[in-house]
């Protein structure tokens, strides 16, 4: 609550004013906490992306990721997903909205047919749209992938 001082009168008034200095810094400090948070949502199957030189398209609300490893293994998002099930998995993800684009991730390392034969599995499916994954062209030399553990 405000008061005004006057110098004139020994009455002092009140000024019914909301202080909203209070309500700014919370809202700042909320909004750098959404900033920082934001980024670490997103998927993170390890996966070694080729490079694109292709325009950066803007990037739907809820994205639908589908990621083929090197070993040809899927994952769905962040988890693991067998070939017989994809198409019960995706229908899950998407809401059985067969015109969602689905994003594919592949590894820089996988055969041509081999991604060929999941985006065959992906039309059987009935999910015609779809966005292929790559990393932005930077005119930086690409990352040198990781050599195999010693077991």
């Amino acid at each position: 609550m405000a008061v005004k001082l006057s110098s004139g009168d020994d009455e002092i008034g009140e000024i019914a004013d909301i202080n909203v200095t209070p309500f700014i810094d919370v809202t700042l400090v909320l909004l750098i906490i959404f900033m920082v948070a934001a980024p670490l949502s997103t998927v993170d199957v390890a996966v070694n992306l080729p490079v694109s030189n292709a325009a950066v398209q803007p990037r739907p609300d809820k994205p639908v990721f589908l990621t083929v490893r090197h070993d040809q293994s899927l994952a769905l998002g962040e988890e693991t997903v067998a070939r017989d099930a994809l198409q019960a998995r995706l229908d899950t993800e998407t809401g059985h909205d067969r015109d969602k684009r689905i994003f594919v991730r592949a590894d820089k390392g996988l055969a041509y047919g081999d991604l060929m034969g999941v985006m065959n599995g992906l039309r059987d499916a009935g999910y015609l749209k779809i966005a292929l994954v790559g990393l932005e062209d930077t005119g930086a030399p690409a990352p040198r992938p990781a050599a195999p553990a010693a077991r």
